[in-house]
């Protein structure tokens, strides 16, 4: 964050940002519609080109580190997609050691709560780079990826196809670990110490817009959560999705899992631009997004 400081680099970033957020809502107004228009446009299901574009209207703003302006206009630019297309929003502001933080949830449906979450910061510096090992990342896979599947699943869930209360959960300072002695998964960790109800389950999307995509178990996650995502895979025909257990991460969904909650992590952790300035949305691919996204989707709709 010290990167952030200086008034120079800080104003370029924040007029990226506004910049971008006028692109990006001109996108969802001109391209989208409004939430009348959901069940048109969300008939035939998750859409990887559209949520693409939500990884690219990301990208676009710039790094998004936490307590970054960029950050905030990443946060805003979440709260009003999902406004457009009819979901209740709350947020959660706190400080971190004098950083303050933002946590979104998006909220629809009735019944039994689930969560499904992904962290919209970016890592402050490219610490697996080398000689750009103090350069901010852009995030085009670490963070938007995780971000532009829960927003295209904004548009396409509606209300009466849903038999849970659906929150979307947008974490921030999940990528600052071992920086400035912070630990992982701040805003997670402080979303699940704040949960007045206990959710049915926690779903976790990071890194999984990789175009060489293989996700397999995750060793932290829930085992019979996990084994019904993969089999909801498979009956879709995603070879992608690989019934192993390959790495054990430390997540979001993590803080969820301590407090006796089944939760998992969809990630594809072999993804050799992790932490680099090369994590850029062209090794992004729609196709993967789109995996991922219909398999959340026949998991709350029952939708094959």
């Amino acid at each position: 964050m010290s990167l952030l400081r200086s008034r120079g680099l800080l104003g370029v970033i924040v007029a990226a940002a506004a910049l971008a957020l006028v692109v990006g809502l001109a996108y969802l107004h001109d391209g989208l519609g409004d939430v009348r228009e959901r069940e048109e446009l969300g008939e035939g299901g998750f859409d990887g080109q559209r949520a693409y574009q939500y990884a690219l209207d990301q990208c676009a703003i710039g790094p998004r580190p936490p307590g970054s302006e960029a950050g905030l206009v990443t946060g805003d630019y979440i709260i009003t997609t999902l406004e457009e297309w009819g979901w209740e929003v709350e947020t959660q502001e706190f400080e971190y050691e004098g950083v303050p933080l933002r946590n979104i949830i998006g909220k629809l449906g009735q019944g039994p709560v689930v969560i499904l979450g992904a962290h919209y910061d970016t890592r402050p510096v490219a610490d697996q780079n080398g000689d750009h090992s103090m350069e901010p990342i852009i995030g085009g896979n670490d963070g938007a990826s995780g971000v532009a599947v829960l927003l295209e699943l904004a548009m396409v869930l509606s209300e009466d196809k849903l038999t849970n209360e659906v929150w979307l959960a947008f974490f921030d300072a999940e990528d600052s670990g071992r920086l400035q002695g912070w630990p992982w998964c701040v805003g997670s960790s402080y979303m699940a110490d704040q949960l007045t109800v206990e959710p049915a389950y926690v779903i976790v999307v990071d890194m999984v817009g990789d175009r060489e995509q293989e996700l397999y178990y995750e060793g932290n996650s829930n085992v019979n959560l996990r084994e019904k995502l993969w089999a909801i895979a498979a009956e879709l025909g995603y070879e992608q999705f690989i019934p192993e257990v390959r790495h054990t991460m430390i997540d979001d969904h993590l803080p969820f899992a301590k407090k006796g909650i089944p939760a998992v992590d969809i990630i594809d952790f072999d993804y050799p631009y992790w932490h680099t300035i090369e994590d850029t949305c062209d090794k992004v691919s729609p196709d993967s997004l789109e995996r991922v996204g219909r398999v959340l989707e026949s998991l709350l709709t029952g939708k094959r």
